[in-house]
Parts: C-alpha cells; structure tokens; sequence
C-alpha cells in the first residue's frame, strides 16, 4: 500500500509499493527514507539525520527476523543484500551529517534499491489468475527491463506485468519481435504524452501472423487494495472518482497504453510515454488514471523525453532482463 500524505511521484517507489509483498518491515524501512523528502526540501539536516538513526536502529532490530522470513533457496542472496544494505545505511547516516544534498540523494538511492532487491525476495508465484478469456494473449509473469533507443537518446523503463501481465505482456512481445524498430513518434502533446506504436502502412495495430487479424488487448487495472486487476472498465465506470491505481500516471515517463475514443479494448500496439508536469497533473487527478492502463516506468533517461518531438523515432528497443517471464498465452 502507498504510505499516507503526499502522492507517491519516484518510479523506484511506485515500483517497490507495487510488488505483491506482504513484508512489514522491510516496507516500514522503505517508507521511512522516503519520507526524508519532505525534510530534505525544507533542509532540516538534523530530522534527516535523526530519521536515518532511527531507520538504523530498526533494521539491526528487525535483520534477523528479515532472513529468518525468505526462503531457503534465496538465502545467500538475502544475506548478501542485507550485509549491502548494512553498509549503505551506514554510510546514509554519514551522509546526512555532513548535509551534502546530491551526495545524501544518490546514497539514498543506492539503499532503497536495496530494500526493493530484498522485497523481491518474497515476491512468490504470480499471485491470481487471468481470466480465460484472455487465454491466447502474451502476458508478463513478473517484471522485465526494456532498453529503449531513440534520435534523442537512451531510456530504461520497468515493465510491471506484476500489475499488469496483458499489457506488459503485448508491449515486451512486439519488443522482441522488433515491432518499434524504426517508428516514428505519431503524437507529441506538450506536457501530456508522447505516443509511438502505429505501424508501417494501413494497419493502426500489430496484425498476429497466426490469426491475421489485429491483436487487442483489454484494458487492464489494477485497483489498490484489490486481489487482481478489472478488465475493460473505466474507473469512472466503477464510480472510482478519486481512486488512484496501483500503478498510477505520476512521474514523467509513466507508459501507458493506448486505445481508440470508442472501445477500452482495441488497444493493440500504440503506447505513450506520459509527461508528468505537477502542476498541470496532481496525482490522482489527472485525466489518464483509470481510463488507460499504465504498465511501467522509465527509471533511466527520463530527460530525453522533454527533448523528443514527432521528428523522433525509436531507433530501437531491446528486452534486457526478465525476457523469460513473458509468456506467449496461457
């Protein structure tokens, strides 16, 4: 769950709120650090200094009950993720007493992507079923790493098929395929998004060389709180005025999917790259959350997209990790 007070706009913490963990207190030592934002704002060095002491403590409280709780065949690697993480929370409080803003910055980095290396560590079997209907679409078991080259330079995204397996699944298939190779941008709205995905010639989608016909995939979110994600229902829809999604439209370079004005379910190879402006999209009041499902993250080279108009193309994408967690159907 995304801790209480303000909306939640890192893609790192989106992504480590979205795994299907039920681990208290590493969550606890996640959330701690992250609220240092607001302190680190308002330069209140010595909050910052004492909320990296507390977390300390806790953690050499809670380090042994952490091990004790991961599985047998992931022990080593719980142990050497926590002895990293020993370290980098030593060095955080160092850093926060010698009040260096972009030195504390990157050292908070360093351990809260510890902490969400060892809250993967619980991420189980992939926890509910997809509807059978959907049976004969890709879908993403898991995450995937997806490296995207442009005319303007190069991105990493995170795909999350955690929260959204059909979406995540259509976009990580047509990357190894090479569907994106060479296409253009089709649609560069200031501070909104910038789309790619339209084929070559007539087609607006991926036409399946089995079947012939476009492939669609439904709309697909997943609400908070919920065991599995709707289908092909608008959040106003479901009279969820204020809900925000587990994978919300808040950071600059959120992917989403897109569909026709029409139908919520003739998505098909089209997707956009969100661009967040806080001032023009408060988070959970923008126009995009629970009327187009959100996939994943840019976490790499997100300031190429404020250079990118539709005189850019993807020169290429590449999956460079979780590739065998895509699934061709059911």
């Amino acid at each position: 769950a995304l801790p209480p007070g303000n909306a939640v706009t890192d893609p790192a913490a989106i992504l480590r709120d979205a795994l299907p963990v039920d681990q208290p207190e590493l969550r606890d030592l996640q959330h701690r650090l992250e609220a240092t934002s607001d302190d680190l704002r308002a330069r209140r060095w010595s909050s910052i200094k004492t909320s990296c002491e507390r977390t300390q403590r806790q953690f050499n409280l809670k380090r042994n009950a952490i091990a004790a709780a991961v599985s047998n065949d992931r022990q080593a690697k719980a142990e050497q993720l926590l002895s990293q993480l020993d370290t980098n929370l030593e060095k955080l409080c160092a850093s926060s007493a010698l009040q260096e803003r972009d030195g504390f910055l990157e050292q908070r980095r360093l351990t809260l992507a510890d902490i969400g290396s060892l809250e993967e560590l619980f991420v189980g079997d992939f926890p509910y079923a997809i509807p059978a209907e959907f049976d004969a679409l890709p879908r993403l078991l898991g995450r995937a790493t997806v490296e995207v080259r442009t005319s303007q330079g190069d991105l990493t995204a995170v795909i999350d098929g955690y929260s959204a397996p059909l979406t995540g699944g259509a976009f990580v298939d047509l990357v190894q395929r090479g569907f994106y190779d060479g296409l253009p941008f089709s649609r560069a709205e200031d501070f909104y998004v910038l789309q790619s995905g339209n084929p070559q010639g007539d087609a607006e989608g991926f036409i399946d060389p089995k079947t012939k016909a476009e492939r669609h995939v439904p709309l697909e979110i997943l609400v908070p709180g919920d065991a599995s994600p709707i289908y092909n229902m608008t959040f106003e829809d479901l009279g969820l005025f204020k809900a925000t999604p587990v994978l919300p439209f808040a950071t600059l370079g959120t992917l989403g999917w897109a569909h026709s004005d029409k139908a919520l379910d003739d998505g098909s190879s089209q997707f956009f790259f969100f661009l967040y402006e806080a001032e023009l999209t408060p988070a959970g009041l923008n126009l995009v959350d629970g009327r187009n499902a959100a996939f994943g993250y840019v976490v790499e080279g997100s300031e190429v997209l404020k250079e990118m108009t539709m005189d850019d193309t993807i020169i290429s994408a590449k999956v460079i990790s979780g590739a065998d967690n895509l699934k061709s159907h059911a």
